[in-house]
């Protein structure tokens, strides 16, 4: 046969053998959404240098049927904005503008943690590994849409107590990211999001990609957060994270992210422009600090032997390949990126309501791109997680319930209880008698309002009516030996904010 049929067989055969790889793509995206009751979701795939699938799924609002969600929908990619902060310091390090291991006290004066060890100690490649001792997440509440500057948000982390050592154990930081993009300010002389807009946006055509809060209100095409109100998805508002701008605010698409992925897998080069060297992208994939994996993990991907945060990057191993990957978590939205540098492929998955996906779509997709033969279907495995996840929250909420006294009533008349709260690293709250019901304000978060009920003996139950995807919660009064209240200790069960940090002793008049 004559090599040059040969080759356009070959040719055919290969494209086609593509086609029905996304033609099947296509479909179990299709019945994952549906599977899942994700309101809308967007997945595009690059390899090579080319966008090779993009599709959009569902609503990006379910109260609006002509809200088709397509690959160019903007959604919050929430803590995927890790990766920009981190190639903002690269930048700067190729100029020769500062080192990974200087000290941030020497650009940010106000900078202090527990010790001053720590604090005279910490050096950029510490806050982009999260390896400072702090816990995952200790102090997110006092930036949560809170009224704090990020020079505030900051400075306040000297309050925060460590859970590890210092650089001896993985605890997921946003605050430590938000010093990482003051950095970028101080050394730059530019805003952060100015920094990242003119390196990165501009040169990787990323035209609807937004950095800030404002202009949303102007956005087309863009996806509405959703919680589970109910049983049923319902559109909530977007929340201002412009305070942790440099760990978490980008809204960017599907479409326009995989432009991002192309300039890593390309080495740092895109459209013949070398944006970033590839020797600072090695640097940024090599591990620097270990997460665990568990022995549940090991069950459920034997092929995962190590696990490890980067700078901006979690890297691991997956059937042989190297998985470079972040995921993001906004309110109301969660998301993905991936990539398998061997292969140079890419994929990026956004969502508009709180779900479990990122983590079985990540592995469903990497076994259909790189041809591995999976025994399950990690979605279909994820989804009875979940379920049994949400039937033991049941459980103990019915435990919890047993364990209530009904017949006690408050030490105090409900005036007792009322006054200032407050302490140095959050700020004050108030709870104020208002037609004969307690009611509680946080001053620094003004989303945070809500109504206090009597559960049992000086224990009240919270809820947050303005912050559905936070549960109701106990609020517990302490009083001293003269039987006034003199602190307030707050509970709300979650995942992603530990109330029990937050200090609220009562300020006299």
């Amino acid at each position: 046969m004559n090599k040059f049929i040969q080759l356009f067989l070959f040719l055919l055969f290969a494209q086609s053998s593509a086609a029905q790889d996304f033609n099947a793509i296509d479909a179990y995206l299709k019945d994952v959404r549906e599977k899942w009751d994700v309101p809308g979701i967007s997945v595009a795939v690059v390899k090579n240098d080319t966008l090779v699938f993009a599709k959009g799924y569902g609503l990006a609002n379910v109260n609006n049927p002509k809200s088709k969600v397509d690959e160019n929908t903007l959604f919050a990619v929430a803590s995927n904005t890790k990766s920009f902060t981190a190639a903002a310091l690269a930048l700067l390090v190729e100029e020769g503008k500062l080192t990974w291991d200087d000290k941030v006290v020497d650009y940010l004066s106000y900078f202090k943690l527990y010790t001053p060890y720590v604090t005279q100690n910490m050096t950029i490649r510490d806050l982009l590994s999260h390896r400072s001792g702090l816990a995952t997440f200790s102090g997110d509440l006092i930036w949560y849409a809170s009224t704090h500057s990020r020079e505030e948000v900051v400075s306040k982390a000297r309050f925060l107590q460590p859970k590890y050592e210092f650089r001896t154990d993985f605890g997921y930081s946003n605050i430590m990211y938000l010093a990482a993009g003051l950095v970028v300010e101080k050394v730059s002389g530019e805003l952060w999001e100015d920094f990242i807009s003119k390196r990165f946006l501009g040169p990787l055509e990323m035209k609807r990609t937004i950095t800030t809060f404002a202009p949303l209100a102007q956005a087309e095409n863009i996806a509405l957060p959703h919680n589970v109100i109910e049983e049923k998805n319902t559109p909530i508002s977007y929340v201002n994270w412009d305070n942790i701008a440099p760990a978490g605010s980008l809204f960017s698409s599907a479409k326009e992210m995989t432009q991002w992925l192309q300039l890593w897998l390309n080495k740092g080069v895109y459209n013949n422009q070398q944006i970033l060297t590839e020797e600072r992208i090695l640097e940024m994939w090599q591990p620097h600090i270990p997460r665990n994996v568990s022995k549940a993990s090991r069950t459920l991907w034997p092929s995962k032997h190590f696990s490890f945060y980067a700078l901006g990057w979690e890297v691991f191993d997956y059937h042989g390949y190297q998985i470079v990957t972040h995921s993001g978590g906004y309110d109301g939205m969660v998301s993905r990126s991936v990539m398998v540098p061997e292969k140079k492929i890419g994929f990026v998955f956004l969502s508009n309501n709180n779900n479990g996906l990122t983590t079985p779509i990540m592995y469903s997709l990497l076994d259909q791109l790189l041809g591995i033969e999976s025994q399950s279907d990690w979605c279909d495995m994820f989804l009875e997680f979940s379920k049994s996840s949400k039937e033991k929250k049941k459980q103990e909420e019915f435990m919890s319930e047993q364990s209530r006294n009904p017949k006690t009533k408050p030490s105090l008349p409900l005036e007792g209880y009322t006054g200032t709260y407050g302490g140095e690293m959050y700020g004050n709250c108030e709870v104020k008698l208002v037609n004969g019901k307690l009611v509680i304000n946080f001053i620094p978060t003004p989303l945070f309002k809500g109504t206090l009920e009597h559960w049992h003996y000086e224990t009240f139950v919270i809820t947050l009516p303005n912050v559905p995807s936070l549960p109701k919660g106990k609020c517990r009064f302490i009083l001293d030996e003269n039987g006034e209240v003199e602190e307030l200790k707050i509970d709300i069960p979650n995942p992603d904010f530990d109330f029990t940090e937050l200090e609220f002793k009562r300020i006299k008049d």
